[in-house]
């Protein structure tokens, strides 16, 4: 018996260089195949709105207004017309000229997001503070009541609470440190009133820095209208990474500008709300400003880093020993880059954990346990309101420096300038306009304290500090300049003096 034949199928033969260049041509149409799937927008954002949008809220407030007595508000007072508009109105009130108006309703609209099917609504304090009723609208039309269970000023947030048979839908909270410029994020909320509305953007920036202590915003170009404010940003996975919070705009609608507060700072301060119906932010007690090039200059400091202290009040900072002109270098084990970082890093911290703060002080460094107090049962936190300048005053005992005139305290000077009576250092009389001095915001009526990280009384003081700046090599002079009691620090250029 013979055996059976079996067909083999012979590969084609390649050269070295044919095959060589057909690997090539695989490879890099791989590479153009995951470069495409890597940036391809989905075909429609429609599944993920319907997944997450019963869990957004249109919220309502009302708010009672008393009514107003006599034509203000019409005409000015004193005004001609003033008793003519007086008897319109008491006519519409029934003629009782005494008759007090009426209280009113005054209601407001903005969003918000459910965070827990028992009913916790997140939105911004700005939404309904002073409220007296606040209505929750959900996606189906269904409205609750809610109640304010705690709020934030500094963050602008807000924790409200509603009651309902079963459980609600919601949302959780992403990692909003994770999201990147570029990724795709939608916006969802009540604009204008409008009803349920959803945009798409990109994240446009990252922690932004507006107006608060705080702040940590996520800046979009998904459109934000008035009444967006409250509701959730969400990245495509469906998870908030950003509460909406305001715009940037002209004429007070979308330009493209908006901003959401990041859902890391959001979710501490819910955690705490929830908690304790109130936040408890840890308190170091000193006054800070960064570190400038001409600051680390004047200090002989290698790198613009750190946070300068410029005063230290009564509080933890004091007791544990921290001075005026130490450099704070790190926080807890954590590198401090400016005071932006040491400032959140701080509020971030448990209310009387005991941390570590390494500070720089007089060439050296040194670590310092301090036990943090709480933010906000500090006293006299506010900073001073700004005034007017105080007039330059006069003095018999003149001299002039660095672009300033400056003259030693007296009771009378000390007087006129609203200095305490254990006030020490020079008063500057003038700043040469065009002068550093006067391009670094120094200005008459400030009080010059500490040169050179040493306290001055005297002309011959400051000399001496100019001095010694000078022989040691160094280019500028650091100056702790007090107005209206408040604190910084301000380096000057000895060159050319």
């Amino acid at each position: 018996m013979q055996p059976k034949a079996v067909a083999r199928t012979q590969s084609p033969s390649f050269s070295p260089a044919l095959r060589a260049a057909l690997i090539g041509l695989m490879a890099l149409s791989l590479v153009i195949l995951q470069t495409v799937m890597a940036y391809a927008k989905p075909e429609s954002l429609a599944p993920l709105a319907e997944k997450i949008s019963p869990s957004v809220v249109n919220i309502t407030t009302s708010t009672l207004v008393e009514g107003r007595t006599g034509p203000r508000g019409i005409v000015p007072e004193g005004s001609p017309f003033e008793d003519f508009f007086r008897e319109f109105q008491d006519r519409n009130r029934g003629g009782d000229g005494d008759a007090t108006p009426a209280p009113r309703r005054s209601s407001a609209l903005g969003s918000g997001f459910v965070i827990s099917e028992d009913g916790y609504v997140v939105t911004n304090n700005h939404v309904i503070e002073g409220a007296d009723e606040i209505t929750i609208e959900f996606f189906s039309g269904r409205e609750l009541i809610a109640k304010v269970i705690g709020t934030d000023p500094n963050t602008d947030i807000a924790l409200l609470k509603v009651e309902a048979e079963g459980p609600l839908p919601f949302v959780t909270f992403g990692d909003s440190n994770a999201a990147r410029v570029g990724d795709w994020v939608i916006a969802m909320g009540n604009p204008l009133g409008q009803g349920f509305s959803v945009s798409a953007g990109i994240v446009s920036a990252r922690n932004r820095a507006l107006s608060g202590t705080y702040d940590d915003y996520i800046q979009t170009d998904a459109a934000i209208n008035r009444g967006n404010s409250g509701g959730p940003l969400f990245n495509m996975d469906g998870a908030v990474i950003g509460v909406n919070t305001a715009i940037l705009s002209p004429n007070g609608g979308s330009i493209g500008i908006g901003f959401s507060m990041a859902s890391n700072v959001v979710t501490r301060v819910v955690d705490q709300l929830k908690e304790f119906g109130e936040t408890r932010r840890g308190w170091l007690g000193v006054r800070i400003q960064d570190v400038t090039q001409d600051v680390a200059d004047a200090m002989d400091l290698q790198t613009a880093s750190g946070a300068l202290i410029t005063d230290v009040p009564d509080g933890p900072a004091k007791d544990a020993g921290l001075e005026t002109g130490d450099v704070i270098l790190s926080f807890d084990g954590v590198d401090v880059a400016d005071t932006r970082g040491l400032v959140r890093q701080v509020g971030n911290s448990p209310v009387g954990a005991t941390v570590r703060v390494t500070v720089l002080r007089e060439g050296k460094s040194q670590t310092i346990a301090v036990v943090l107090g709480r933010r906000e049962d500090a006293s006299g936190d506010a900073a001073p309101e700004a005034g007017d300048e105080p007039e330059a005053p006069a003095a018999p005992e003149v001299s002039s420096m660095l672009g300033l005139t400056v003259t030693p305290l007296t009771d009378e000077i000390r007087s006129e300038l609203g200095a305490t009576a254990d006030t020490e250092g020079l008063a500057v009389t003038e700043v040469a306009e065009g002068s550093e001095a006067f391009e670094k915001g120094l200005r008459a009526g400030d009080i010059i304290t500490e040169a050179g990280q040493q306290k001055i009384t005297t002309i011959a003081d400051l000399n001496e500090r100019v001095d010694a700046a000078r022989e040691a090599g160094r280019k500028s002079l650091l100056l702790l300049v007090r107005r209206a009691g408040d604190p910084r620090f301000v380096a000057l250029t000895l060159d050319g003096e």
